[in-house]
């Protein structure tokens, strides 16, 4: 029993249960809530990225989790942080290549590695100058140099190209096929004049107005347009004339000439020149047609007035002056066997075998 001044204990009452934790997480908890740990998260976005860009993609996002999940840093310190982890990370990751040419905006170009192979090679140098050359030797020097060589009429016939030592290089086109670089010859018959352009019609030069000019005035007219000298020919401009010795018409006018007034000439071109002595003048009305006329001749003899010595006397004339040939005179003398006037016919009367 209890004594007098005994104060009787109320019994305890349990306190309510908490749950268990567990020692280890709850240290994981405190560890990785410290700022070391904040700062090396941090800290290790540029090095993972540094070797590699999506590591440190992934150290980016942890950071971010780190410094605002349960971290008492105030709001300005975090955002500082987040900013400081974003900038380490830009600062080591290679920005992407750029593809070459223009592109829309947010369009990414794949861009194929460089090789050895798909560098480009250096440019050809330009081609040397064959202009004015021989196709033949032109062709030959620019197939050592290493180029494919081509040719083509330059005129507008397009005629094909035979025979390169008979053509003219007057342009050249530096082209680049496959491993060789090309070289394309417009070319022109040798002595003709190049076209202003490739495939322009040729520029031959025209006949001039050589009428009543000399002899000596118009042939080197004529050379001039590039026609050979000895495709310039002198003919009579009368039927019944002869021309005198070489040199001795030089004083000779030209009473016509073919091909005529603008016509153009060509390089191969035969020209005439039908000249007449200035003591007869030219045919009228035929004037600069070349056309066949006769000088006057009373005796029919084939030698003209002008320059025959007996104009009256048909059987003697320039060339026979002492009587044209008969058919009894074997021997070509002035007729022993007969007179002039013998029974004989002329044998050169009326005839070019005289």
């Amino acid at each position: 029993m209890p004594g007098p001044h005994t104060t009787p204990v109320p019994p305890s009452v349990p306190a309510p249960s908490e749950p268990a934790r567990d020692p280890g997480d709850m240290a994981r908890r405190r560890w990785s809530r410290t700022n070391p740990v904040r700062v090396g998260f941090v800290a290790a976005v540029p090095v993972l990225g540094l070797m590699e860009p999506r590591l440190g993609g992934v150290a980016l996002i942890a950071a971010l989790v780190v410094l605002w999940r349960g971290n008492p840093w105030p709001r300005a310190g975090k955002v500082a942080a987040t900013i400081a982890a974003m900038a380490l990370l830009g600062a080591v990751v290679p920005a992407p290549p750029k593809a070459a040419g223009t592109k829309a905006a947010g369009t990414k170009t794949p861009v194929a590695p460089r090789t050895p192979k798909t560098t480009p090679k250096a440019t050809t140098p330009p081609a040397p100058d064959y202009r004015g050359k021989k196709l033949d030797v032109a062709y030959g020097q620019a197939t050592k140099a290493g180029f494919v060589v081509s040719s083509h009429d330059a005129s507008e016939k397009n005629t094909f190209v035979r025979s390169r030592s008979l053509w003219t290089v007057c342009f050249q086109e530096q082209g680049r096929g496959g491993v060789r670089p090309t070289l394309d010859f417009a070319v022109v018959r040798s002595g003709a004049p190049c076209p202003k352009k490739d495939g322009e019609p040729i520029p031959w030069p025209t006949m001039p107005e050589l009428v009543w000019k000399t002899w000596r005035t118009a042939r080197p007219q004529v050379v001039a347009l590039g026609v050979r000298s000895d495709h310039v020919e002198a003919r009579a401009a009368y039927r019944n004339d002869t021309l005198p010795g070489e040199g001795e018409y030089d004083d000779w006018r030209v009473c016509a000439h073919d091909p005529a007034e603008g016509a153009k000439v060509p390089a191969d071109t035969r020209v005439t020149l039908y000249l007449s002595s200035q003591d007869n003048g030219c045919p009228e009305p035929d004037r600069g047609t070349g056309t066949a006329v006769d000088l006057p001749d009373q005796d029919d003899d084939g030698d003209p007035d002008y320059r025959d010595p007996f104009p009256g006397d048909r059987d003697r004339n320039t060339r026979f002056p002492d009587g044209i040939p008969h058919l009894g005179d074997s021997d070509g003398s002035d007729g022993s066997s007969g007179s002039s006037h013998g029974g004989g016919r002329s044998v050169c009367h009326h005839t070019r075998l005289c």
